[in-house]
């Protein structure tokens, strides 16, 4: 099996007002990629050239060990965009029977009804009829029914309650459990790639500013509370950003345990990743 479910290699893309890359990353096979970033970072580009929807300027994809601008590549991948649905006239029966000639031998059937099943979702109920939350687990059932070994899901559990994220969460998990399968997701619930990510890729004004593993970053990053005067006995490499208050400091720092040791008094948090795209965010716009 390849090392790399995809690889992205001097990724470009220019619009008039925005700018994506170039970017370098990889989606390392049975695992799952985290993809965050503020709204207007790029996300969505990135991955619609991932699987081919859009076309890159520069720089080169390796889907799968092919091309996505391969229909028989591109057959292997399972996608799900945020306002991507299907014919509203359609039931999700219908759905399933078009699919079908479109995956060929790959489409399964009982698979596709046993998550429909697993959803909750009536199969002759017509999509009209369905709510936002019913039409995202449609997408998904139809992505996973032809058993792809790349997922590619673009705020695939937007608008759903917790419990239900939960489900997805545990799906996920036991989608790649064989390591054969792949996830890259981008979510503005930092929460739920903190439960299930292997590793997270932050995409920041088009630009990639680090791909890490999660245990790895959730352990190095640390929130500092102290007052202006602590701040120079920092290295400036240690420190990301300082958010200055009437009651002090709010330091983002990138190695906990040395601030810890350079400043034993102070109280120095762990960082989750919407503190790490707060501070960064912060950085950008003074």
């Amino acid at each position: 099996m390849a090392a790399n479910a995809a690889a992205l290699r001097g990724i470009t893309k220019q619009y008039k007002d925005f700018t994506l890359g170039p970017v370098d990353m990889t989606v390392p096979a049975g695992s799952i990629v985290g993809l965050i970033g503020e709204n207007g970072a790029g996300k969505t580009t990135l991955l619609k050239i991932l699987c081919g929807v859009n076309r890159a300027d520069d720089g080169t994809v390796d889907l799968l060990g092919g091309s996505p601008a391969d229909a028989a590549t591109r057959a292997k991948i399972g996608v799900v965009f945020e306002d991507a649905f299907f014919y509203e006239s359609f039931t999700a029966a219908q759905v399933g029977r078009s699919l079908a000639g479109v995956f060929g031998a790959r489409w399964r059937d009982e698979a596709f009804a046993a998550y429909l099943r697993r959803f909750g979702l009536d199969a002759g109920k017509k999509l009209k009829e369905y709510s936002r939350g019913m039409r995202l687990k449609l997408s998904l059932a139809a992505a996973l029914a032809h058993d792809p070994e790349l997922l590619v899901l673009d705020e695939a559990t937007a608008g759903l309650d917790p419990v239900v994220r939960g489900e997805l969460m545990d799906l996920f998990l036991e989608f790649i459990q064989d390591e054969r399968h792949s996830i890259i997701m981008s979510s503005h619930i930092t929460a739920d790639l903190e439960q299930v990510a292997d590793s997270i890729a932050y995409l920041h004004n088009g630009q990639l500013l680090f791909h890490e593993n999660k245990d790895e970053l959730l352990q190095s990053y640390g929130v500092l509370h102290c007052g202006e005067s602590a701040l120079p006995s920092l290295p400036a490499d240690l420190v990301i950003f300082t958010k200055r208050g009437a009651f002090g400091c709010e330091t983002l720092v990138k190695d906990r345990a040395a601030v810890r040791e350079l400043l034993p008094d102070a109280v120095c948090d762990a960082a989750g990743l919407d503190d790490i795209m707060r501070f960064y965010s912060g950085r950008d716009a003074q």
